[in-house]
């Protein structure tokens, strides 16, 4: 019994010191490691504001619900993969188990690609439904304004949230609009020349390249195709985040499938941070490049402007919902330095830890800035991250800004040429 309990605490001791000798190791839930992919996570309650406040406008930037997978290419390159296995005679029981999954996967989405699904237009409804339940006299004062790109699955997320509110109260009025006019804010990354220019030149491949060759585990994959199948290393990696994206979208198409039984949450967890760390590079401000964040100024500039206009008493709306990507959203957040959306470091194996996209970007996620007016007059800024009040100035715990401090922290935001 005695030797038992050494041999115990020898195998704990070194776990602890493979931990401490490697800090960055993340240890996130299977369903955070869905990442972007991650449907929305509902909050447990509204947040309710002082009776001293008076809301006065809503700006709401919002990303599309839960869809079927963006495209085809990553489920038929993996069905195409694993049906060499099968023809080489090297595939396993997992690997055949996966096939199966995977051409459901292609067969339920065909004709649906990327189209929201039932879930999203769920997780539209309710955000669309707590909005107005804590907002019910501001969003019946006056016309409703909503716009979004013109991605189906962003125009059906526009209605899915607009007719609920419709269905909570017939008295809303509201203006709903959608096309490619609204690009310079809703799919900056479309039309930016700068960011264009920054992913053609791959600027932001270098350090994640040297990170996927380095994290990205083949072993998940390698039990499906089999030990004796015959792919070069780099084409492993590849192929192990091809299946990792296939499963990763499972739940946003209501697939109920238990995905450890083809990775194990470590390998979940290393393929998450590699997906991970090229959403930070490609969608955010980081020592590479600012670029991608910048592109985000005219939806910045735009969501000042409406909310100056409203404490000036020259905007006759009072309710502005937005409609569109996580590539829109990233940006943004980023833009504005909000608490886990901006992280700036030379150590990108340091990134799991400080930005993490299933925190902000999840399926349906949004920002929502809200302005108040006190019984004094004076009007106060509060800003929600996925309908969770954040912290707008760096450092800082206030919640409730003046509108003067927080209008003055959003302008010095912006790019230099903005600001004159």
């Amino acid at each position: 019994m005695l030797h038992r309990y050494i041999l115990s605490s020898i195998a704990m001791a070194t776990v602890l010191i493979a931990a401490a000798a490697n800090p960055i190791v993340t240890d996130y839930s299977v369903d955070d490691c869905q990442g972007s992919l991650k449907p929305y996570p509902v909050p447990a309650a509204i947040v309710e504001y002082p009776d001293s406040l008076t809301p006065v406008i809503i700006n709401h930037v919002g990303r599309h619900g839960a869809r079927y997978p963006a495209g085809a290419t990553h489920s038929k390159e993996l069905l195409s993969l694993l049906q060499r296995a099968d023809s080489a005679g090297t595939i396993t029981t997992t690997g055949r188990n996966l096939m199966k999954l995977t051409q459901y996967v292609i067969s339920e989405s065909e004709g649906r690609w990327g189209a929201l699904d039932s879930l999203g237009m769920a997780e539209q409804r309710g955000i669309a439904s707590r909005m107005y339940m804590a907002y019910p006299d501001l969003l019946v004062s006056s016309p409703i304004t909503a716009i979004s790109s013109y991605s189906p699955r962003c125009i059906m997320s526009m209605y899915s949230f607009c007719h609920q509110l419709t269905r909570m109260n017939n008295r809303v009025e509201i203006i709903a609009s959608s096309g490619r006019q609204y690009s310079d804010l809703m799919r900056p990354f479309d039309l930016d020349q700068d960011y264009l220019d920054f992913r053609k030149d791959n600027t932001w491949a270098p350090p994640y390249d040297a990170y996927m060759s380095e994290t990205v585990p083949v072993s998940g994959i390698r039990r499906a195709v089999g030990q004796d199948f015959e792919m070069t290393d780099t084409e492993a990696r590849e192929m192990a985040l091809m299946e990792y994206y296939v499963l990763a979208g499972l739940s946003a198409m209501s697939i109920d499938t238990d995905i450890t039984a083809y990775l194990t949450k470590e390998e979940l967890n290393q393929l998450w941070s590699t997906f991970n760390l090229r959403q930070y590079l490609q969608r955010t401000a980081t020592t590479v490049s600012t670029v991608p964040a910048d592109i985000a100024a005219p939806l910045l500039n735009d969501l000042i402007s409406t909310t100056a206009a409203a404490a000036e008493g020259r905007n006759e709306g009072h309710v502005f919902l937005r409609f569109g990507h996580a590539e829109t959203l990233m940006p943004l957040l980023s833009l504005m330095h909000l608490p886990g959306c901006y992280y700036m470091t030379n150590y990108f194996d340091t990134v799991s830890k400080h930005w993490r996209d299933f925190d902000v970007v999840p399926l349906a996620s949004n920002l929502q800035m809200i302005l108040f007016r006190s019984k004094s007059g004076r009007y106060y800024l509060r800003v929600d991250l996925n309908e969770k009040p954040v912290p707008l100035i760096p450092n800082s715990t206030t919640i409730y800004l003046p509108w003067g401090e927080a209008r003055n922290y959003l302008t010095r935001c912006l790019p230099m040429y903005m600001q004159i």
